[in-house]
């Protein structure tokens, strides 16, 4: 069947220019609407914000126009392949560090941990790093506390970078003051500031640039796949690459198991070619909707449970096929970074967050997640590590079991008590009465927790 208006498809249907034209007019007509709405936002902004809302609107854009590109699955399940052997590496099997070297290896490191996120899952106000976990010391308070044990022991200057939102950027600064004195070097940089946008209309709902009042959820940080973008626009990257820094070490600020690693930093410089590391472990059935590794188009990436089509979720699912999820314990080199930023390589799939407003206005957020950007690196790994190196903090039931003496804390690290019969970590299920955390805290005296 052939029409001269159309093209032959297989089932013998025309798909007509004029639907393919239609369609190619409307996104660039909604583009251009956008781009209008953008530009009025940022003329209406002081001077001296315009440069950083330009910076953050230009990767906006960017993100917009992929969006409304995106036709298809950004992974067709058919093609993809089994893992190479040496795709993931056991971390028992890595060679010891040489102690000597210790100040040599950690010289050349970067820590930084993804501070964008606030504590109202667990009904706190103000960033998450600040809620108390163990002894009265927070999440930034034990991070701290870990890498001037690293620095004072082995007199290495590791610098703390903490990758801040416009939500918890001004509390962190005023909280970091009592640092002053610690053997650390702080820094931190914005991730970029995104505006949300009308789900029908297609054009962003913020009344002007500031994040004032009501037109404060008119914005969003767009995940913390814009870190790559967002380290680079601060300076930070390229002054921390004429120190002579090499790879950086990023985490989440409430995975307390994300501690600095020498063998794993030992192994990294020793091969010298490693660009991107992502920590994994095995999968229980507790992790089933955590991404996961896979060997597509040749190379390692991160998949996701978004996209996966949903006659295959079960598989995904499994923890027979998928043995292993990702723990976003990753290690990067600065000058690869540098690299994909200015070739403009990076190619990250797109997270559409659907959200409702207090006014009930349905709205899209657009994001990445920074594993996804696996594929643009050269020479990706995987190391399948300990249980121990994935003890994140998202509820008060994960808060209580880090306040309990099933833990031991030295230098602001947690570690497993010794007495514990079982290495796994016992699953706790709280009413939603102890959602709060000043409820876990204020309720709960029995013995097991107190430190």
């Amino acid at each position: 069947m052939t029409s001269p208006s159309g093209t032959q498809t297989r089932t013998g249907l025309v798909r007509r220019d004029s639907q393919i034209e239609f369609r190619a007019l409307a996104r660039r007509d909604a583009e251009r609407a956008l781009i209008h709405e953008l530009d009025k936002l940022k003329e209406e902004a002081p001077e001296n914000e315009k440069p950083t809302l330009s910076k953050n609107f230009e990767g906006f854009q960017d993100l917009f126009k992929r969006f409304l590109q995106e036709t298809g699955p950004s992974v067709e399940w058919a093609n993809i392949q089994p893992l190479p052997k040496d795709a993931i590496q056991s971390y028992s099997k890595l060679d010891e560090y040489d102690p000597d070297m210790a100040r040599e290896l950690l010289d050349k490191l970067v820590v930084v941990k993804l501070n964008g996120g606030l504590g109202t899952s667990m009904g706190c106000t103000g960033p998450k790093s600040i809620i108390p976990v163990r002894n009265e010391l927070t999440f930034l308070d034990l991070t701290v506390q870990q890498i001037e044990h690293l620095n004072k022991t082995y007199g290495s200057d590791v610098p703390l970078v903490l990758m801040n939102s416009f939500n918890t950027d001004e509390d962190t600064k005023k909280i970091l003051r009592k640092y002053n004195a610690c053997q650390v070097n702080i820094h931190t940089f914005n991730q970029s500031r995104y505006p949300r946008i009308n789900k029908e209309s297609l054009l962003p709902i913020a009344k002007d640039w500031s994040t004032n009042g009501d037109n404060l959820e008119s914005w969003y940080p767009p995940g913390h796949g814009d870190v790559y973008q967002a380290l680079y626009n601060s300076g930070l990257l390229e002054n921390f690459i004429n120190q002579g820094k090499e790879y950086m070490f990023m985490s989440n600020i409430d995975n307390l198991g994300a501690t600095v690693d020498l063998k794993i930093l030992s192994t990294l410089l020793g091969e010298g070619n490693r660009e991107f590391v992502m920590e994994v472990t095995d999968k229980t059935r507790a992790d089933v909707k955590g991404g996961t590794l896979i060997h597509y188009e040749n190379k390692l990436r991160l998949l996701e449970m978004a996209q996966v089509p949903k006659e295959h979720v079960d598989e995904f699912k499994s923890v027979t096929k998928f043995k292993f999820f990702n723990t976003n314990n990753l290690w990067i080199k600065l000058d690869a970074i540098k690299r994909v930023v200015e070739e403009k390589s990076l190619d990250m799939e797109i997270i559409v967050n659907n959200k409702t407003t207090e006014g009930g206005l349905n709205v899209i957020q657009l994001e990445t997640a920074v594993g996804a950007a696996m594929k643009n690196f050269n020479a990706s790994l995987g190391i399948n590590v300990p249980r121990s190196r994935f003890l994140p903090v998202k509820k008060s039931s994960d808060l209580l079991l880090c306040m309990s003496n099933l833990y031991t804390m030295k230098a602001g690290s947690l570690t497993m008590s010794p007495m514990r019969q079982f290495p796994s970590t016992p699953l706790v299920k709280l009413g939603t009465h102890f959602d709060r955390v000043s409820h876990v805290i204020s309720y709960c005296v029995c013995p097991i927790c107190i430190p």
